[in-house]
């Protein structure tokens, strides 16, 4: 893992997946209307504030969705908008109950097979821990 004291600002988030149809696995993508972009639901830590509690809330404003917390999938880093070094750690989740609903961070919350995933995303950095999914789901 990356350590956490490089970074200047942390993060976290989730990889919130399903069976959908015909065994194909889903994975929620939202859309924000402040950046115009395609993400993974994340966002910053809160002062006293785990990354895993982080997750679990962030998923939860930007989705709707109350999650259950699975295995750790990775981080990602890079250089944010602000010019500062970031690092976003990710989980896969499953849904406890909740259903996908816009909000003002978030205007569109979309499940997507992980082929539709890997198209829509606005950032490269985000394609390995798709990957990443993929690999645990399949064995592949």
């Amino acid at each position: 893992m990356t350590p956490l004291s490089d970074h200047e600002v942390l993060a976290a988030g989730g990889l919130v997946w399903r069976q959908g149809a015909h065994n194909a696995h889903e994975v929620v993508v939202v859309h924000r209307p402040r950046y115009d972009d395609w993400t993974l639901p994340k966002g910053k830590l809160d002062p006293g504030e785990t990354l895993e509690e982080c997750a679990l809330r962030e998923v939860a404003e930007e989705t709707g969705l109350r999650c259950r917390l699975g295995a750790l999938v990775g981080d990602v880093t890079y250089v944010d908008h602000k010019d500062r070094t970031k690092l976003v750690r990710y989980w896969e989740m499953t849904v406890e109950s909740g259903a996908p609903t816009p909000n003002d961070e978030a205007d569109e919350v979309r499940w997507l097979s992980l082929d539709e995933v890997s198209a829509i995303l606005s950032y490269p950095h985000d394609l390995p821990m798709v990957e990443a999914l993929r690999r645990r789901l399949t064995g592949l």
